[in-house]
Parts: structure tokens; sequence; C-alpha cells
């Protein structure tokens, strides 16, 4: 196996040959030879061990032999220890996703500290089978079929060509020790009831079974690359994104066919996961609505308008007499001018005898009116959106310029008429809008 597993490093794995990596270490069957086959090679990497202190003074015991295998192998060990089920606790998840979610971010802070680009993992063919059954069962689509990735921006897989059964044999070839986990013989948990109760029966089925399995990853994982390529092209031309607001065509999404596996496909990164709501949305009536966790899908008129949801803040921003710019909520630069240069909907030009200090900036709310520049006579702001044929979603980011509760200006669109540059002006403000 080492020197397949050479062969193997060579071809696929050259990252691993020139630069320093961490080698995630449990101290089981699967990672304990995944560190003698690195060493054996030579390659730079440290050894990082994670105590979820589940398993009492077997957790112990377990941070204890990963620290003699690297001492053992002359390497830098790096270990550390979770109230693991504290976090399940505060945050609402399985002990699995809690250590999934701790030790994740444990090895990205080591690797940032280190200056280390890779992180390497021991899994196998056999984990990749069982993430296949896993995600199956769940009916997740392509994207789950295609099991673990080999290779990441900054994760490395090497031992996902090998199987269960030739690591064991390699580690008994060697006389390795490894420790046991007793907890991965538990059928309570969904991947070692497949583990050992499914697996086995569908290697029996067929000798070749994880050979098969292993090329049928491939051609999946050739399929979902095309389909993304596919999916990105359209992105490109369907989804046109302005000032965070990404408006899509119903008319074009009409003329896909079959249009609910396009949906998936253009969707799903949103993380909407009912495809009948995002289709049935299409044929809503406008300003109806629905969320994923992350997204909001609106339907306004012609379009389907995708935002990222923020948290609603009625929070007012001051701008002081001195500023010569606002950094936030937007970026705005102030400045005397002796006339009116630039004439757009980005800029402003304003008496400043007529204001009121401290100006404010916020978000428009119903009732609130001003007097358009060049109008007579005042306007409801939510007149003046709908005139404008201004979407939900603009309006809902829409900021003002006020004067104590006065309107200056509605920022980027429209003036008040009862703040213009006059021939009595003696000193003129401009405002830019970058």
């Amino acid at each position: 196996m080492l020197e397949e597993f050479q062969k193997h490093i060579e071809i696929n794995f050259k990252n691993l040959i020139k630069d320093k990596f961490l080698l995630a270490c449990s101290g089981g069957l699967d990672s304990t030879v995944l560190v003698d086959l690195c060493a054996k090679l030579k390659l730079d990497f440290v050894v990082a061990h994670c105590n979820f202190n589940l398993r009492g003074d077997a957790s112990n015991a377990d941070e204890d032999f990963v620290r003699n295998l690297a001492t053992h192998n002359d390497k830098i060990f790096l270990v550390t220890n979770f109230d693991t089920t504290g976090y399940v606790e505060e945050n609402k998840v399985s002990i699995q996703i809690g250590a999934r979610e701790l030790r994740y971010r444990w090895f990205a802070e080591k690797m940032r500290k280190n200056d280390i680009k890779t992180l390497v993992t021991a899994h196998h063919v056999d984990d990749s089978l069982e993430t296949f059954l896993i995600n199956l069962s769940r009916g997740t689509g392509i994207d789950g079929l295609t099991g673990i990735p080999e290779k990441t921006d900054t994760v490395s897989r090497p031992l996902l060509r090998f199987s269960r059964s030739q690591i064991l044999e390699y580690a008994q070839s060697q006389k390795l020790q490894w420790r046991e986990d007793g907890s991965n013989a538990d059928t309570k948990y969904l991947r070692n009831k497949i583990r050992h109760e499914i697996v086995p029966l569908l290697k029996d089925l067929n000798p070749s079974f994880l050979k098969n399995f292993t090329k049928t990853q491939d051609y999946l994982s050739e399929s979902a690359a095309l389909i993304d390529s596919q999916v990105k092209e359209l992105k490109s031309r369907l989804f046109q994104e302005n000032n965070g607001i990404v408006r899509i065509s119903i008319a074009e999404l009409m003329k896909l066919e079959p249009i609910s596996a396009y949906i998936h496909a253009l969707f799903r990164d949103y993380g909407f996961t009912e495809w009948n709501d995002v289709e049935n949305l299409l044929s809503a009536m406008s300003g109806k609505e629905i969320h994923s966790k992350t997204y909001r899908l609106l339907k306004d008129r012609e379009f389907l308008l995708l935002t990222k949801i923020k948290e609603e803040s009625d929070v007012q921003f001051l701008v002081k007499e001195e500023q010569t710019e606002v950094l936030e909520p937007i970026q705005l630069k102030i400045e005397t001018v002796h006339d009116l240069s630039i004439k757009n909907k980005h800029t402003l030009y304003i008496d400043k005898k007529a204001l009121k200090y401290p100006l404010t900036i916020r978000k428009w709310k119903n009732g609130d009116y001003f007097y358009p520049l060049g109008m007579k006579g005042r306007k409801k702001l939510s007149k003046f959106f709908k005139d404008e044929k201004v979407d939900v979603v603009a309006k809902e980011q829409q900021w003002l310029l006020c004067s104590g509760e006065e309107v200056v200006w509605v920022i980027g669109r429209r003036a008040d008429e009862r703040f213009k540059v006059t021939k009595n002006t003696s000193e003129i403000l401009k405002f830019t809008l970058n």
C-alpha cells in the first residue's frame, strides 16, 4: 500500500510534497495509518488532535496516544479540549454536528496561526460510500451523491481511493497500534448502522462493489461539473444584480425545461429547498414572497427579486455640521461649492441655511412625505415610489436625509423643494452619493 500511496501523492497531491500541512489524527485506525504513511514518505506535517471529552478516561487516553505517535515520528503535536456537551446543548445540534463544527473551526484557526494552507484527513472510500447512502436516504440530489470530495482549496483526502480493508491490512502488516472508539459500534447512529449492517451486504452482492462505486462517483462528479458549468452560465445571464438586489426575469425562467430541475439548480445555493414553493411563486400575485434562512425571494410584477435577509433596524445616523463625509449606513461626500456644476440623481445641492443640525439619515416609513423638487405641494413617499415604479425591496432599502422631521433628500432619487438653492442662497452644500 505504501508504494501505491506514494504514486498517488506524486500524481494527485503534489501540494503535500512541497508544503507543510496539518494532519487531523483521532488515534483511530485510519488516521494512525495516515500518519505512518506520511511519515515514511518524509512529508512535512503537524499532527492535530481534538479531545471532545465525551468518553471520560478513554478520551484522555486517545490524546496521550496521539501525542506519543507524534513524538515517535518527530512531529509537532497540537491538541485542544472541547466542552462538546455544553456546545451541543447551547447550540441545539447533535453530538456529531457539534463535534464537526468545533473541530473544523479549531483546525482553521491553527492553520491561520501556523501559516498552513492544507488540512489532511483520513477519509477513505468506505466513508464516501456511507456518506453517499446517507445523502441518498435524505434526497439531497446529485451534489449529495458525488460523495466526499478528494480535494478542495483547503482540505486534502489522500486515502479516499483506499478501502477500510486495505488500511487495516496495512496496519496489521506494519504491526501498528491504534485506538478503538467503542461508540463506532453503536448502531443507534445512522452512519454506524449503514457501516455495520448495510455496507457488508452490498459488498457481499459484488466483490467489486467498492471499485465500481468509485467509478460511479467519478461519473457523477463529472456530470455535476457539467451541470455547474451550465448553471453558472445561466446565472450570469438571468441573475442581474444591482445594489444588493438580484432581479430575475420570470419570462426567461418559464422558458427553461424541465423547469423544476433548473429551479433546483439555480436557487439551491440560496437555501431554498422546497422547489415547488419557488416554482409556484412564478405564477403568484405580485408581492408574494418566500424565505430561506438567509435569503428572501419576492415576486414583483415580471421579476423575482432575490435579497439577503437583514435584521430590521430603526437606528438613525447623525450628520454633524463639521462633517465632510458619511461612511455609514451609506457613503456621502459633503463639501461647500460655489455653483451647481454636476446635476444627477446621485448629487444634491442645498441651501445650508435652510438646514437644522444635526441632520439624520434613516430608513423611510409609512406616513413620510416630502415636497418633490420642481413640483408644487407635498407628496407621500409611498405614492412617489409607486409612480416611480420602485420595487418592494428597493423601497425597504431606501434611505432619507432629514433635517429635523423634514425630508431633505430621498437619497439617490429626488430632492426636496424646500431646501433648493435659490438666488438668495449664500452658502451651497453639495452631497455626493458614492
